[in-house]
């Protein structure tokens, strides 16, 4: 046991530092080491470990199954095309073995594993290498065999699933590249799987009614993600999986009907068929989504026709009911059929020729799109109105009504519906009755607004114009219903509970509209309705309720969407003060909440992101969506001896004081955010940062040397980039003092050089960093780390020197050369400035120095790299 372990160990070493995500198992190579190589040729290794698996006990057999694993992923340039080619006939044949003998596949642990075996086949191997192995018609043969077996027996070891259903996906995604002249035999096994899938999970419903076992339907990411794969297994000889589906699809419709019209009907019975009806409608779903165009043919578009006219017929048959009974699990199916369908044949790249719109004409008398789209929106209200209560219904709804209103083409068409015009006009009335919101206390209940007011934000965008009269009809409800907050807020005594959700409630659908409108003339309509007549309520929320994430969060994400210059929307007159006056309420909006949120004291960890980060996260967006915008002039604040955007620096370096370095990178929301706003802070306000206190300024300088060697590369990008702006002032500074006859330096430069020569190791741990990076990582963003690079050396020349002779000593005798080389290379040519030529030529240099490196470093056996994998 323990040399297996430490064979498992061996095989599973990261060897080149990629630190591939662990929870993810579909693509993994092993980069074995060259100096490997002879144990992998020698066939009897792999034999060993066949040999081990039929001859030990079963509680040690999982582990030698997982190293087959493993040794099945070796990297394909360990071998040449033979040598690959044995290795793998070799492999099949151990397959085909323990498929002839399966007695332990019983123990659930060796099933696991054999059946990632199975799947690392394909992944790793190519269809046209495996139907070229000896035994290949026999071993297909065997695995379609067990993966029917497997999939006959849904109870057992539900989650390996997934494993035999990635090798067939990949199998029958391979079909139309195989070039090799032997026989893939998949036309053959392929509707049996496909069959096998879809015939036990339809049984499996009376089962799990019958015993009250736990439903895989109440996994929706699970059955998601199983029929992610079946939609291309299902494809492969569509017409019998659609001959199959049709077949079953009317005797369980049929009976369904008539269970309804019979009065003796037991409600198992019904449940049974809605169950069996929702795997059905999901699986319709998924194989109508598996259609690639340019593998599509009419006679495939002719069944896909079939099975949607069945899914729309079963569908007015459950809305006839709705208001006496309806199926929770059955609606969910239909909405994911209903996003398939939308993908494929809905919007501006579909064939309006389709042979489907052909069948839907015949059958269900919809001619074309348009009448198609009012199906889609009959079923959205139909679902607002019935389904309310039920969020998860709901939100998918929304978010399917959200969908179409993207498309160029379909959202003009989706203008034109009269359902949709009534959505647009009486759309505060009816949405609350739609939602059941006026009976919830819980005010999470209402986030399902602000996606149907993003959506209804868009269809108004399409015929809007620069009609007023139509913006301010659309927006009277919204307007009254502000009104009536000012009211409260105006009395000393008033329904807190009430206050909140009717704030919380129109935040929401805000936040919506002004998503949506990103266009200037409708923005400009919405920033002058809510300024100023309205922002002072959303100043007193924060005021009030400042402790209560459940209000803060929405109005300050509203106040983040509106100060966020989304396609240039935000463009102000010439003579216009807006973009100041803006600014101005985004700064007392941070300074209020900033302030008040920081007086919690001390927070439970397991609270500290929803009660104190979050907000945070959001004001460090909202700020840095501000700074960036352009549409303020900042100068003229310190002219005029306003204090907004001090104020709004102040609040952001205290919140960030409050916050510890490893939350920082904990938590991506607020790294994100973090390291953005700091981005924008280091490229426009340098003088901001250079007059910080000494250990405000180490704290910053500390937290991007972490975030350089963070697993987000848009947090390490960010690093890069604050990094750069920071060496660069720092290099200009340096400059201007040494040069004669110039204006002294700045009282906040001459400090922040002050702070700096103090603590070298700061920056010069930095370009260690960022130079150990490039040479030994897998480095994802090499231009990035390039730009800061340079500034770091100029800045730290002797650091660099020696930093350098440490990195070429640590080379074997024989290398040292070659690697000295390479840095003489690095810096020639390059002058001691940073202007734009210069650097292009350092990141020019360091493209060709990465690459000499790794050629240097190949099959050394010194240093931390071990880059012979790569040979």
């Amino acid at each position: 046991m323990q040399l297996l372990k430490l064979t498992h160990n061996c095989l599973n070493f990261d060897f080149i530092g990629t630190s591939t995500d662990e929870s993810s198992d579909d693509l993994c190579t092993v980069q074995i080491p060259t100096s490997w190589r002879s144990a992998f040729l020698d066939s009897s290794t792999l034999q060993l470990f066949f040999d081990l698996y039929h001859s030990i006990p079963p509680s040690f057999s999982p582990l030698v199954l997982s190293c087959l694993v493993q040794i099945a992923s070796v990297r394909r340039s360990l071998f040449n095309n033979a040598e690959r080619a044995k290795f793998l006939s070799h492999l099949v044949d151990g397959v085909k073995r323990i498929l002839e003998n399966p007695q332990s596949l019983s123990d659930p642990n060796n099933y696991h594993e054999f059946c990632r075996l199975l799947a690392r086949l394909k992944s790793n191997y190519q269809l046209g290498e495996l139907v070229k192995v000896e035994n290949y018609p026999e071993v297909i043969r065997l695995i379609a065999n067990f993966t029917v077996t497997s999939l006959q027996h849904w109870e057992f070891a539900p989650n390996s699933v997934h494993y035999l259903l990635s090798l067939w996906q990949r199998l029958a995604a391979s079909v139309p590249y195989v070039k090799a002249t032997e026989p893939h035999m998949l036309e053959t096994y392929t509707p049996e799987v496909t069959k096998a899938y879809i015939t036990s999970r339809l049984e499996s419903v009376h089962i799990i009614l019958r015993d009250g076992l736990e439903d895989p339907l109440d996994d929706t990411g699970l059955v998601q993600q199983q029929l992610d794969q079946l939609s291309t297994i299902g494809r492969c000889e569509y017409e019998k999986t659609c001959a199959l589906l049709v077949q079953l699809f009317d005797q369980s419709a049929q009976t369904y009907q008539e269970l309804l019209q019979s009065a003796t009907a037991s409600p198992m019975d019904i449940a049974v068929q809605e169950g069996r009806l929702t795997w059905l409608v999901y699986i319709i779903g998924s194989v109508i989504g598996g259609r690639v165009s340019f593998a599509s043919t009419d006679e495939q578009d002719a069944m896909d026709g079939e099975l949607v006219c069945r899914v729309l017929q079963l569908m007015n048959l459950t809305d006839s009911r709705l208001a006496q009974a309806g199926n929770e699990k059955l609606e969910l199916a239909m909405l994911s059929f209903f996003e398939q369908f939308r993908k494929i044949y809905i919007g501006d790249q579909v064939q309006k020729s389709s042979k489907l719109y052909r069948r839907l004409s015949e059958v269900l008398g919809l001619s074309d799109e348009t009448m198609v789209l009012s199906v889609f929106i009959g079923k959205i209200i139909t679902n607002l109105k019935y389904w309310g209560r039920c969020e998860p219904i709901t939100s998918k709804t929304l978010q399917l009504l959200n969908d179409l209103s993207i498309g160029y083409s379909s959202v003009r068409k989706l203008v034109k519906l009269s359902a949709v015009q009534f959505m647009l006009n009486n759309h505060t009335s009816e949405h609350f009755s739609f939602l059941g919101i006026n009976n919830q206390s819980n005010l999470t209940d209402m986030r399902c607004r602000t996606t149907f007011y993003t959506a209804l934000g868009r269809l108004l965008m399409v015929d809007l114009g620069e009609d007023e009269d139509q913006y301010e009809q659309f927006m009277l409800p919204l307007t009254a219903a502000f009104e009536a907050v000012a009211q409260m807020f105006s009395t000393n005594t008033f329904n807190e509970q009430e206050a909140k959700r009717t704030l919380v409630g129109l935040v929401r659908d805000l936040r919506g509209i002004a998503f949506a409108f990103n266009a200037k003339t409708s923005f400009m309509m919405l920033f002058e309705w809510i300024y100023p007549s309205y922002m002072p309520i959303l100043q007193r929320a924060i005021e009030l309720w400042y402790h209560d994430p459940a209000c803060t969060t929405p109005v300050l994400k509203l106040m983040a969407e509106l100060v966020h210059n989304r396609s240039q929307r935000l463009q102000f007159d010439v003579s216009s003060p807006n973009g100041i006056l803006l600014f101005r309420e985004t700064s007392k909006m941070i300074t209020t909440y900033g302030n008040r949120i920081l007086t919690l004291g001390e927070v439970p960890k397991d609270q500290v992101y929803a009660l104190k980060l979050k907000g945070i996260s959001i004001c460090f967006s909202m700020l840095k969506a501000a700074l960036s915008g352009s549409y303020v002039n900042f100068g003229v604040f310190r002219l005029y001896g306003d204090d907004a955007l001090d104020n709004a620096l102040q609040t952001f370096i205290k919140l960030l004081l409050s916050i510890p370095h490893s939350d920082l990178l904990d938590y991506p929301k607020l790294s994100q955010s973090y390291y953005s706003l700091l981005e924008v802070l280091t490229q426009d306000h340098m003088n901001f940062i250079a007059s910080l206190e000494p250990h405000v300024i180490m704290y910053i300088l500390s937290s991007i040397s972490e975030g350089l060697t963070a697993l987000d590369t848009m947090v390490c990008t960010g690093c890069c980039s604050c990094l750069d702006h920071i060496v660069t002032y720092l290099f200009k500074q340096l400059s201007r003092s040494t040069k004669k006859r110039t204006t002294p330096l700045s009282q906040e430069s001459d400090r922040f050089l002050h702070i700096m020569q103090q603590h070298p190791e700061m920056i010069q741990q930095m370009l260690s960093t960022v130079l150990n990076i490039i040479i030994f990582e897998d480095c994802r963003n090499q231009w990035s780390m390039s730009r800061p690079l340079l500034g770091l050396i100029l800045l730290n020349e002797k650091y660099f020197s020696d930093l350098r002779n440490s990195i070429v000593n640590s080379q074997p005798p024989e290398k040292q050369q070659a690697m000295h080389l390479c840095f003489e290379n690095l810096m020639e040519g390059i002058e001691r400035n940073l202007l734009t030529k210069n650097r292009d030529r350092f990141t020019q240099n360091l493209s060709a120095f990465r690459r000499e490196v790794n050629d240097s470093m190949k099959n050394s056996t010194y240093g931390v790299n071990s880059n012979d994998m790569m040979s």
